[in-house]
């Protein structure tokens, strides 16, 4: 079933290239706004889903100078989010990243703050995403190296080796794509991973999602495709509320003028859905924010954020990981 997915995706993305290329534009179809499992389903839904997703944070003792860096999802062509209740009881102020423009709740807490309860509870409603028109002005930004995803003759060659024979950017992100799910392992044993770096991921071949797809990206950059990172969870298809055990990322690429979305972790995790990851995200997903390096004001004393998805706390220099809880109720089920 899913190699028969797998193949009408690739005929429909090759027939829209087709079509830009002698002139048509095909037109856009938004999928139905009606949730529903892929055959077989490991995990997927597919064309919508609704959902509460609640965002919880307790602090720890504040016993010195702090500050709390904390994500806010926004709406997109994509998802659609609804802040139904923000419950900060202490100062706090909304920025924004100087490069992605993700929203960010920035704490100021007190000693007086110690053991409160942060909660942020999102009504959701989500699509399946497929391949989506790209920005005129989108290319240049992500071709460029970040502090853990350079680009380099390390991955230029391995990139190269990895695609030899092929001249297409899609068939070549393909390639990039068989490449890291073939050659790393998810595994989130020892020390080193989750910090999306690519270097660890090329040399350890482990990692966990942030890892996969930072691999990927770097490869990608280092041959002339743009690729970019999205953070944010994973909603189980298996179960109608209840907790999320973690976040979850994924990463898209450029081509034929396209952002083409890829799960490269997940598709290692589920081989039978290897094809539908390459061009997908289902709706079951919420993300949170875009990007690496985030550079905010204020900004951590640590410098630009990696990425962000749990709550990053500074007290009095030093890096505090709070307790920190997603829980969730699908609608409509």
């Amino acid at each position: 079933m899913y190699r028969i997915v797998a193949t009408a995706v690739w005929v429909v993305l090759r027939i829209m290239k087709l079509l830009r290329e002698t002139g048509h534009r095909p037109v856009a179809t938004a999928p139905p706004l009606v949730a529903s499992h892929a055959a077989g389903d490991i995990g997927i839904i597919k064309g919508a889903d609704q959902f509460e997703f609640v965002y919880r944070v307790k602090l720890p003792e504040i016993t010195g100078k702090a500050r709390v860096w904390i994500p806010l999802a926004k709406t997109d062509a994509f998802q659609t989010v609804t802040v139904e209740e923000l419950n900060i009881p202490m100062k706090w102020e909304k920025i924004q990243d100087r490069d992605y423009g993700n929203d960010i709740c920035v704490l100021h807490p007190q000693p007086e703050d110690s053991g409160k309860t942060i909660e942020v509870r999102y009504h959701v409603v989500r699509k399946e995403k497929g391949a989506y028109p790209a920005g005129d002005k989108e290319a240049a930004r992500y071709l460029r190296p970040e502090k853990l995803v350079p680009v380099n003759e390390t991955f230029k060659t391995l990139a190269q080796k990895a695609t030899t024979g092929k001249t297409d950017d899609l068939d070549r992100a393909k390639a990039l794509y068989d490449h890291v799910m073939g050659r790393m392992r998810y595994d989130k044993s020892g020390t080193g991973w989750g910090r999306g770096d690519a270097k660890y991921a090329c040399d350890m071949r482990t990692g966990n999602c942030t890892d996969f797809h930072s691999y990927f990206i770097a490869l990608a950059r280092s041959i002339g495709i743009p690729a970019r990172f999205a953070i944010g969870a994973t909603i189980p298809a298996d179960k109608n509320e209840g907790t999320i055990e973690g976040y979850h990322c994924w990463a898209e690429f450029l081509a034929d003028g396209r952002w083409v979305p890829v799960d490269i972790s997940e598709a290692w995790k589920n081989p039978k859905l290897a094809d539908y990851y390459f061009g997908h995200n289902p709706a079951n997903r919420f993300e949170l924010t875009k990007g690496r390096d985030l550079v905010a004001d204020p900004e951590p004393q640590s410098g630009p954020i990696n990425f962000l998805v749990y709550p990053l706390l500074e007290m009095n220099g030093e890096l505090i990981k709070p307790e920190t809880t997603f829980t969730f109720r699908r609608i409509g089920a």
